[in-house]
């Protein structure tokens, strides 16, 4: 059960969530190929900086790539910081992103996987991770035709939340919070034959701990679990950010073969640690991904 936030921290989320709103309607008033930038470089160098995220992504890159030069894991801190900002508007700008999305080119064999699944009335069980971003991935398929649901964690932020929780609803499919009365109904869209998303590396307190990254993470193995209990093609896909800063390329990797939960999610674990090493400034560094 979530605590009860005191009154002085709720008049500081009222404070932070009406910052954050004047901010992403001033940038929405501009257009998309600029605000984007725009907002990747305020995160990178005003934003990031201001609210210790370029320190953690700093941390972070030291636990885990020791081997780099300080310079590099800079480079890499700034642009993880440059693109969650990215993602972020993007993600406030559905309209314009599914547009943009729609008809794009998706790769791998997991599309053909995807669709025989739906074709057949299977459920599927999309996992990804905080990567490029991967709601462009979400909106190409959106754009095919695909009605796609998820399972999101609520903002500690009740105001940042309502406005957070309606762009995901933006993009079609169900949205369901993670608790109780979500996983139900997360769970019966999936027993229905639904599409879901799932992210892989977010840190759940229970979890077990499984190697990500070189280091131990807490990693929920839930996504193997339901497709295990309900027969879903568990497909890892991603949209890496192109050099442009605004396009993507859409990934759709083989469904990871049925065996048992914790075989399946170090799969899916290592599909996105090839991600991240082959693109290590597209992952968010910024978040508390190992303690």
């Amino acid at each position: 059960m979530a605590r009860q936030r005191s009154e002085d921290q709720r008049r500081t989320d009222r404070l932070v969530d009406g910052a954050v709103r004047a901010l992403i309607g001033t940038l929405k008033a501009l257009p998309y190929a600029w605000r984007v930038p725009l907002m990747g470089w305020l995160m990178a160098r005003v934003i990031g900086p201001l609210a210790g995220f370029t320190d953690r992504a700093r941390d972070n890159l030291a636990l885990i790539l020791p081997e780099l030069a300080v310079a590099e894991r800079e480079r890499i801190a700034r642009a993880a910081c440059d693109n969650s900002g990215r993602a972020l508007i993007e993600n406030y700008s559905a309209a314009e992103l599914l547009a943009r999305q729609k008809g794009a080119e998706i790769h791998g064999p997991g599309l053909a996987a995807l669709s025989e699944a739906h074709a057949a009335g299977r459920p599927v069980i999309l996992v990804s991770g905080h990567f490029g971003n991967y709601e462009a991935a979400r909106a190409a398929l959106v754009g095919r035709g695909f009605v796609i649901g998820g399972l999101y964690r609520p903002m500690a932020n009740e105001f940042f939340n309502s406005h957070y929780v309606r762009t995901m609803e933006a993009y079609g499919g169900p949205i369901f919070p993670q608790g109780r009365a979500g996983t139900t109904g997360f769970v019966k869209h999936l027993r229905a034959g639904g599409l879901l998303v799932l992210l892989v590396d977010q840190r759940i307190m229970d979890a077990p701990h499984m190697d990500f990254m070189g280091q131990p993470a807490r990693t929920a193995t839930s996504a193997a679990e339901l497709a295990l209990r309900y027969d879903a093609a568990l497909i890892p896909f991603y949209a890496t950010r192109q050099p442009d800063g605004l396009s993507f390329e859409v990934t759709l990797e083989a469904p990871v073969p049925p065996s048992d939960p914790v075989t399946m999610t170090r799969a899916l674990n290592d599909s996105l640690e090839a991600r991240i090493r082959a693109h290590p400034g597209q992952w968010f560094w910024i978040h508390r991904r190992w303690r």
